[in-house]
């Protein structure tokens, strides 16, 4: 029996934005934001490698359907107050539900250093997203269907592996086979029961 797709989950249409990588001067930090809003956020301060477009009025006009899911755009982030250059970045986009959290989804990739990512975060909750709770992208994944209970922990325990038997264990529960297993056995359980009381209601 083919289960029912979930709906999508929306706390209060919100869209989250979050570092996604240590804080400190590295190559690459990220910034993850999810929600209905993630896109437009991030085209606000998005500026495409080689584009005509100088001024946040023509910005807001951009056709955000010629940016395709699961393509990365090279370009810069740039503050539409006063068009200052804050950095040269890789642009993600992942739109809704093929996303980690089934919601759209974009990640910006900058350089990796305190007030560059800084920066670049204050925009994005600048024009209108909101700090991500701690585990609130995993939360809406869950809540969204997109992994179950197991595969939420699971996330935790490959994070914090500490030796090779323990990442194999955690990444067997990602990719759902618990579950599965959990479901076999339930689904065997269910037709014993009914062979059961079959049994009982219609004695030979």
């Amino acid at each position: 029996m083919e289960k029912e797709k979930p709906e999508i989950y929306n706390m209060n249409d919100s869209t989250i934005a979050a570092v996604a990588t240590p804080i400190g001067a590295g190559g690459i930090g990220i910034i993850k934001i999810s929600g209905q809003n993630a896109l437009p956020i991030a085209l606000h301060i998005f500026q495409r490698s080689h584009s005509s477009i100088s001024s946040p009025e023509d910005k807001d006009s951009a056709d955000i359907s010629s940016f395709k899911s699961h393509h990365l755009y090279h370009g810069y982030i740039i503050d539409p107050e006063n068009g200052r250059v804050v950095d040269e970045v890789l642009l993600a986009v992942m739109l809704a539900p093929h996303s980690y959290t089934r919601e759209d989804v974009v990640e910006i990739q900058a350089h990796s250093g305190p007030v560059v990512i800084r920066s670049i975060l204050d925009l994005v909750l600048k024009y209108g997203a909101v700090i991500a709770g701690p585990g609130e992208f995993t939360k809406r994944a869950y809540i969204n269907g997109r992994i179950d209970l197991t595969q939420a922990e699971a996330v935790i325990d490959i994070i914090n592996a500490r030796t090779n038997k323990s990442l194999e264990i955690a990444t067997t529960l990602i990719k759902g086979e618990m579950q599965l297993c959990i479901e076999r056995i339930s689904d065997y359980l269910f037709n014993f029961l009914a062979e059961i009381n079959a049994a009982i209601d219609f004695p030979e």
